[in-house]
């Protein structure tokens, strides 16, 4: 099979697979580098070579992560090849050649400097569009496609469709957020496009913000404040916030939309007031026991 029809082909498979359009960007993307790098036929490619570029790619000094990335989608492709297309070859990736990550904690934002954050944000747009990701935990990608539709403020709820992972879920809304909402709603301006939150400005006035509109917009007030804050914090203060607050973890993973409650467990690491509660909680019960042990043993 030609190396261009294998990659339509492997591009059909990925849509077939409900793959979102920006994974299946990005893949074909990583991919062409690799092949565009590689100097001998695809299915002759062997893993001294993979390592090979592994080193090119170190040498480009691109991040662990973004390496990562790359050899997941030529990974997939020779997946593909092999238990698809039938292809006869040694699959050039093993086990281990993922490169190591470290594990930073969520950094969340401190209630003084969310303070400092909000009360220079006069926009009702802008105020609307953080108060969704501080009290939902929307990811900024959900706030951009977020519509109309999806609103309920009657029931206090709102529908994130085709979050991360293509899922949908349920969020509520705190009396906070659903007053900046509101507020925005009443002076958002007519509009055919379904997206909540419109463009104000410019050539594109009118039409739904992008993503990086609104981390544009949060730069703008991270400048204004000297914070060194961006929107995906405001989604892990909410999730450090609720457990603080001592919300389950089941929760907490519901409402932000991991996949995975590793990954919510994360938060337990950054939760000092929860940590700072139980322990006091628990020393407390040693410390009576032992301080009955010592009065049973040094008794009459």
């Amino acid at each position: 099979m030609a190396i261009t029809d294998a990659i339509v082909h492997y591009r059909r498979f990925l849509k077939r697979r409900n793959y979102s359009a920006h994974t299946i960007r990005n893949y074909m993307y990583t991919l062409r580098q690799f092949i565009l790098w590689v100097d001998v036929p695809i299915e002759q490619v062997t893993h001294k070579i993979l390592l090979s570029y592994i080193d090119h790619l170190l040498d480009r000094r691109l991040r662990p992560k973004t390496i990562n990335c790359h050899l997941d989608s030529i990974r997939g492709f020779y997946n593909y090849l092999i238990h698809e297309e039938q292809v006869v070859m040694i699959h050039p990736i093993k086990r281990g050649y993922t490169l190591r990550l470290s594990r930073p904690l969520p950094r969340y934002i401190k209630e003084e400097n969310l303070i400092r954050l909000f009360d220079v944000i006069q926009s009702r747009r802008d105020r609307a569009m953080f108060m969704l990701m501080l009290r939902c935990g929307l990811r900024v990608e959900e706030v951009a496609k977020l519509t109309l539709a999806a609103l309920d403020l009657r029931r206090l709820q709102l529908i994130v469709y085709e979050g991360k992972g293509r899922k949908d879920r349920i969020v509520y809304l705190s009396r906070d957020a659903l007053q900046a909402v509101a507020s925005y709603l009443r002076v958002r301006p007519s509009s055919r496009t379904r997206c909540l939150f419109l463009v104000e400005k410019g050539t594109c006035k009118g039409k739904g913000i992008s993503v990086r509109g609104i981390q544009k917009r949060m730069e703008y007030y991270a400048k204004k404040t000297g914070l060194k804050v961006s929107c995906h914090q405001l989604r892990h203060t909410m999730a450090t916030q609720l457990l603080n607050a001592d919300a389950d973890l089941v929760t907490i993973q519901d409402l932000l939309g991991h996949s995975r409650i590793k990954t919510t467990q994360r938060y337990c690491k950054v939760s000092n007031l929860k940590v700072q509660r139980d322990y006091h909680k628990a020393i407390g019960a040693v410390m009576q026991r032992h301080g009955l042990a010592e009065k049973g043993l040094t008794g009459p």
